[in-house]
């Protein structure tokens, strides 16, 4: 029994240390080319892109590029490539809803379901002449350890909570502050999220569980009620009220 276990956990640590070096790798190789103004013209692939679908539509149809355009799995979105790009590092534990979140961010269409992530999860958004970067990175235990990589290039973290998972708020709060003691200065939004669930703690309770009143002064820090399901969207947990938080954080900095 033990050693077909110790293979096994050998082989998830495996997994994730590829994962998590593949999209350092993705993440270097973006910045580069959006740096250096050669290389992948994102600009003409989404040209390109439009022109066939224009070709494939019905006569008096018309492909138009919104004014608030998301991609994700890792497509490149509709923007200038000239402009300075922002960054959202969003991470939590496994099952908070970081996937969801990240999905009702960029549509506001429905989805049953939605798959976990297991390694990372990117997605690019243009809001009104704003561009961001929102990378997920998973929430697993042999993730975690590679979290800290990915702070340096982020301009905000998001850190998703599940508000009824009362048996990890220990673990969550200790992964929390080991990435705030990383970046002291990092702008921080905490989602409470689940709080559609009759048993989610309050945000006045996850913020004593969290022990956010401890975090340096200094820090930009938001505490906000969520609830990743199309229903809610339009209610006071909607996760559009942190899109819009974000929008209003990085036009900011």
């Amino acid at each position: 029994m033990g050693a077909p276990r110790a293979l096994r956990d050998l082989t998830l640590t495996l997994v994730a240390a590829v994962a998590a070096l593949g999209s350092l790798l993705f993440i270097a190789w973006k910045i580069y080319f959006r740096g250096t103004g050669t290389g992948t013209d994102w600009s003409g692939w989404w040209e390109r892109e439009l022109q066939e679908l224009r070709e494939r539509e019905a006569p008096g149809d018309t492909v138009r590029a919104p004014k608030t355009w998301c991609s994700t799995h890792l497509i490149p979105a509709l923007c200038s490539p000239q402009v300075t790009w922002r960054h959202v590092l969003v991470l939590g534990l496994d099952g908070a809803g970081k996937s969801s979140i990240l999905h009702y961010i960029c549509s506001q269409r429905a989805r049953k379901n939605i798959a976990p992530t297991y390694a990372f999860n990117s997605a690019q958004l243009c809001v009104e002449g704003l561009e961001m970067d929102l990378l997920e990175v998973g929430g697993s235990q042999n993730m975690r350890a590679y979290w800290h990589h990915y702070l340096s290039q982020a301009h905000v973290l998001v850190f998703v909570v599940d508000s009824v998972d009362r048996s990890r708020l220990l673990t969550a709060r200790q992964e929390l502050h080991a990435l705030l003691d990383a970046e002291p200065l990092l702008p921080l939004v905490v989602l409470a999220n689940k709080q559609d669930k009759s048993n989610a703690l309050s945000t006045a309770e996850l913020w004593e569980e969290l022990a956010l009143q401890t975090v340096n002064g200094q820090r930009e820090i938001f505490l906000l009620p969520t609830s990743a399901t199309w229903a809610s969207l339009s209610t006071t947990n909607s996760v559009l009220h942190v899109k819009n938080l974000l929008v209003t954080l990085l036009s900011q900095s």
